[in-house]
C-alpha cells in the first residue's frame, strides 16, 4: 500500500512538472529555428530548384526533321517513267538539321544559371536574421514580464500587510481609514496587471512556438538569465556591413549575376552554326539524290542585334543602380547603427542609477517610514505613498531594461549578429 502510494505521488509530482513544459534557452529556441522553420524549407527548395535547372544550362538544341514530297508535278501522270524510257518527276524526301552550340555561349549560361542559386542563399540568411531576431525580441519581453510578475507579487505582499494591519488599528481606534482604500485599490489593480502580463507570456510562448514550427500551445518555460554584449569598440562601416548583412551580398550577388548575364548577351552575337541533311527518293526511275549543307546564323546584323545591344546597355546601368543601392544602404545601417549604441549605452546609464541609487534610496525610505508605521508615529498614506513612489520606481527600472534588451536586439538585427 505504502508503495502504491509513493507511486502515485511521483506520478503526480510528474505530471506537474511536466505541465510546465521543458526549459529552453534562447540558443535552443533560434536552433530550432534555423531547422524547422517553413521559411527555411522554401527557400532550400527554392534553392534546389534553381540548382536542377542549372544541370541543363549546356544543352543543345533539338534536332528538326522534316518529311514529305520535293519538287512533285501536280499531274501524277509525271511521275511515271515515259514511254520513251525518259525518268519520272518528283521526289520524296526525308531531312534533318541540327544547330551546333557555341562552346563559350554554353559555358556563360552555365555559369549564369549556377550562380542564380546563390542570391537564393543570401536571401534565406537574410530572412533567417529577420527570424532570429523576432525571436530574440520575443524571449527577451518575455523575461521582462517574468521579472515584472516578480515585481507584483513582492508588493503585493507589502499592500496586503499594509491593508491588514490598517484595519487591525482602525479597529482598535488607533489610526485613520485615509490610505486603506488607495491601498486597496492598487492592490485590485496589481491583480489586474498580473493577468495582463500572464496572458502576454502566453502570447509571447505562442509566437515562439510558432517561430519554431512547433504547435502554437506547446508548453514551455525560459531561462530568465541574460547578458549585456559589448559594441563600445566596433567601428560600423563598410567593411563590417559588407561582411555581415546578407542583404547586401545579395546585392553583390545580383552584380554578380548582371556581369554574367552581359556575357551571354555578348556570346549571343557570335554566329552560330548548324549541318543539313536530306535525302531524295526520286519517282519513275529518278536516281536517288541528297543535299549536305552548313548554316550560319549570323546575329550581327542591325536589324538583328538590337535587342541584345540593348540588354546589354541596360544591364550596365543596372549595375550602376545596384551599387549605389549598396552604398545607401551602408550608410543608412552605419547611422542606425550609432544612433543605437549610444541610445543602449544611455539605457545602460540609467539603469546603472536606479539599481545603485534610485532603488536602493527609496527601499531605506519605506524601511523607515514602515518602522515609523508600526510604532505608530506615521500614518497609513505616508506609507502608502512612501511604497507608490518604490513600486513606480521598480517598473520604471523593468521598462529601462526592457528598453536596452530591445537596442541590443535592434543593433544585432543590423549588425545580423548570428
Amino acid at each position: 500500500m505504502l508503495k502504491n502510494k509513493l507511486i502515485l505521488i511521483v506520478c503526480i509530482l510528474t505530471i506537474a512538472i511536466g505541465s510546465k513544459g521543458q526549459v529552453l534557452k534562447l540558443d535552443a529556441i533560434l536552433d530550432s529555428i534555423t531547422a524547422s522553420h517553413p521559411v527555411m524549407k522554401m527557400y532550400y527548395n527554392e534553392i534546389r530548384s534553381l540548382d536542377e535547372a542549372a544541370k541543363g544550362a549546356k544543352s543543345w538544341m533539338p534536332p528538326e526533321f522534316s518529311s514529305g514530297f520535293w519538287m512533285v508535278p501536280y499531274n501524277p501522270g509525271l511521275w511515271k517513267k515515259g514511254a520513251m524510257g525518259e525518268n519520272g518527276m518528283g521526289q520524296y524526301m526525308i531531312g534533318g538539321q541540327q544547330m551546333l552550340p557555341n562552346k563559350k555561349k554554353q559555358g556563360a549560361d552555365a555559369a549564369y544559371m549556377e550562380a542564380m542559386s546563390s542570391v537564393e542563399k543570401e536571401k534565406k540568411y537574410a530572412a533567417l536574421n529577420e527570424l532570429r531576431s523576432d525571436a530574440k525580441q520575443f524571449y527577451y519581453e518575455w523575461i521582462i514580464l517574468e521579472k515584472k510578475l516578480l515585481i507584483l507579487t513582492q508588493n503585493e505582499k507589502l499592500l496586503d500587510f499594509m491593508i491588514k494591519n490598517a484595519e487591525i488599528r482602525y479597529r482598535n481606534g488607533l489610526d485613520k481609514i485615509n490610505g486603506y482604500y488607495k491601498a486597496k485599490a492598487a492592490l485590485g489593480n496589481i491583480k489586474n496587471m498580473q493577468l495582463m502580463y500572464e496572458s502576454e507570456i502566453n502570447e509571447k510562448r505562442i509566437r515562439i512556438n510558432v517561430l519554431m514550427g512547433k504547435e502554437a500551445f506547446s508548453a514551455f518555460t525560459i531561462d530568465t538569465n541574460y547578458h549585456f554584449n559589448d559594441y563600445s569598440a566596433i567601428v560600423f562601416d563598410s567593411t563590417l556591413f559588407y561582411s555581415k548583412r546578407s542583404d547586401l551580398k545579395t546585392l553583390d550577388k545580383d552584380i554578380q549575376l548582371n556581369y554574367l548575364k552581359q556575357e551571354t548577351e555578348k556570346l549571343s552575337l557570335k554566329p552560330q552554326f548548324g549541318i543539313r541533311y536530306e535525302h531524295m527518293f526520286g519517282f519513275g526511275g529518278l536516281p536517288m539524290q541528297y543535299t549536305l549543307m552548313g548554316m550560319l546564323k549570323l546575329p550581327l546584323a542591325n536589324w538583328s542585334s538590337k535587342m541584345n545591344k540593348a540588354n546589354i546597355e541596360s544591364l550596365k546601368w543596372k549595375v550602376s543602380a545596384l551599387q549605389s543601392q549598396k552604398e545607401m544602404m551602408v550608410n543608412e545601417y552605419s547611422g542606425m547603427a550609432y544612433s543605437m549604441r549610444n541610445e543602449l549605452e544611455l539605457k545602460k546609464q540609467q539603469m546603472k542609477l536606479y539599481d545603485e541609487n534610485i532603488i536602493p534610496a527609496l527601499k531605506n525610505n519605506f524601511k523607515v517610514l514602515q518602522i515609523s508605521y508600526e510604532q505608530n508615529t506615521e500614518e497609513l498614506f505616508m506609507l502608502y505613498d512612501a511604497w507608490e513612489t518604490l513600486y513606480m520606481a521598480q517598473l520604471q527600472y523593468a521598462e529601462l531594461l526592457n528598453q536596452a534588451l530591445k537596442m541590443q536586439v535592434s543593433l544585432e538585427r543590423i549588425m545580423e549578429a548570428k
